[in-house]
């Protein structure tokens, strides 16, 4: 949550594991977007010996849909390579590491971008690129900010990060999977309440954890369909649906007494994700393994968890009294409709005064991001619900409440906008997990590659 652990199978292998996906129009670099894929969830700082980093095994993929139709158009892949410098030390680096080809800093990776356009044209990019080590501390990594910047690496008109960041998203996690208990609103909970829990600030689970970045910029119309980049945000041209993956070879043989593998076969997906939450929240435990392995395409299977989520009908239940519209609404089985624009097809032209995203009638899980809509002087958290039509679910910045913002679509808030006739109740334009982007434990860059400089782990807390 937003896409750690989220799935059984996945939760096993973190190097796959695709935690945040975000796609926006760059604030600082007008005519761009910024497509930032984060993989490896809930870093510990201090992880050492063995530091974290991508796996060579893993193929990292960004797509983007052009045409509506929820297949790529366009995927960019990073494949990575790890070297060793010394054979002979259990050390990660032997001295201080004050720039990237550093003789001190022993285990390092290096990473290839290729491009590739529906009907399979290749264009590789660039490749032995150089990733920044991980923050280790004072000691190893004394300016830590200057190895990151000299890791963002210039392709032309494009730019592209691979490494260890902070980890932007925010959530309560200790609360939220504790029988939905959201702590401001505690006292109100039917099992918080028996147990006499007063009303108490969110806590950031995910506070000064650190996660693997894969940032990349590129022109808007090298993305567009017919390389549009016009100003009119109701051109249907004007949308791109973004999604991330993950993929394995089919076949892994261990090799018995050499502590290795070999991998063969054809890349087999492991691992997406478009929309945050999706996975998390929306698709039934049971299911979870088979739609991380599918492409968004097939989505349709999934539609009804959607139109009818199972948390949409906990709420009443768990908070008795407070959401009685909302649960009139789900007894009498409409379908939600707000949640399957949102997220299955993107919101058309009506719903919401002067925005839309729509890319078509195929029901798939991507981020749509309205590429004609400027960043805003003056951003919300919140996002479209926040008056901030550059915010999600118009793609996704790296400081948007994502959290709050879909708990408030799920408990009614959006309903109104397609059923004149509702009325949310007043809880659910209140609903949100305590927590905001505006905490010093979330150092946001503002500029490339946004997410900030990863905790180290000499400075990191016990835990």
């Amino acid at each position: 949550m937003s896409s750690h652990r989220e799935a059984p199978e996945i939760a096993k292998d973190p190097v796959a594991d695709s935690t945040d996906l975000y796609a926006f129009v760059s604030p600082d670099a007008p005519g761009t977007v910024t497509l930032i894929a984060n993989y490896i969830p809930l870093q510990n700082p201090a992880g050492g010996p063995n530091f974290y980093e991508f796996g060579d095994d893993v193929l990292y993929e960004i797509h983007i849909d052009n045409d509506g139709d929820a297949r790529p158009d366009i995927s960019y892949q990073f494949r990575f390579t790890t070297h060793l410098r010394n054979q002979d030390t259990f050390l990660y680096n032997t001295g201080p590491i004050t720039s990237l080809n550093s003789q001190n800093w022993n285990r390092f990776q290096t990473y290839t971008v290729t491009r590739v356009e529906q009907g399979g044209r290749q264009t590789v990019l660039g490749k032995d690129l150089m990733c920044p080590p991980c923050n280790i501390g004072p000691l190893s990594t004394p300016d830590y900010p200057a190895l990151a910047n000299e890791a963002v690496h210039h392709l032309g008109n494009r730019k592209v990060f691979a490494g260890q960041r902070a980890e932007g998203f925010y959530v309560d996690l200790g609360s939220i999977f504790d029988l939905a208990d959201l702590r401001p609103f505690q006292s109100l909970q039917v099992f918080a309440k028996a147990q006499h829990f007063q009303n108490a600030p969110g806590v950031d689970t995910t506070k000064e954890l650190n996660v693997h970045s894969i940032a990349l910029q590129v022109p808007v119309d090298e993305l567009t369909r017919g390389c549009w980049s016009g100003k009119d945000s109701g051109n249907p041209d004007a949308v791109i649906g973004v999604w991330t993956t993950a993929s394995r070879r089919a076949s892994r043989i261990i090799e018995q007494g050499r502590g290795k593998d070999s991998e063969s076969g054809p890349f087999v997906q492991v691992s997406r994700l478009g929309n945050p939450l999706f996975n998390e929240v929306l698709v039934p435990m049971a299911r979870k393994d088979e739609w991380n392995a599918l492409p968004p395409a097939d989505d349709k299977r999934f539609a009804s968890y959607v139109a009818k989520p199972e948390l949409a009908g906990l709420l009443p239940v768990l908070y008795p009294g407070v959401f009685p519209h909302l649960e009139a609404l789900d007894k009498s089985g409409k379908s939600r409709a707000d949640l399957l624009a949102i997220l299955l097809t993107g919101i058309p032209k009506g719903v919401v005064p002067g925005f839309e995203n729509f890319t078509g009638s195929t029901e798939a899980d991507m981020l749509r991001l309205n590429v004609a809509i400027p960043p805003s002087a003056s951003p919300s958290i919140l996002g479209l619900i926040g008056g901030d039509p550059a915010g999600f679910p118009n793609g996704r910045r790296v400081f948007d409440d994502v959290v709050t913002v879909e708990l408030r679509a799920i408990a009614g808030l959006t309903y109104a906008l397609v059923d004149k006739s509702f009325t949310p109740d007043a809880a659910a334009s209140e609903i949100t997990d305590g927590l905001t982007a505006s905490s010093p434990e979330n150092p946001y860059l503002g500029h490339f590659p946004y997410l900030g400089v990863p905790y180290d782990g000499y400075h990191h807390p016990a835990s």
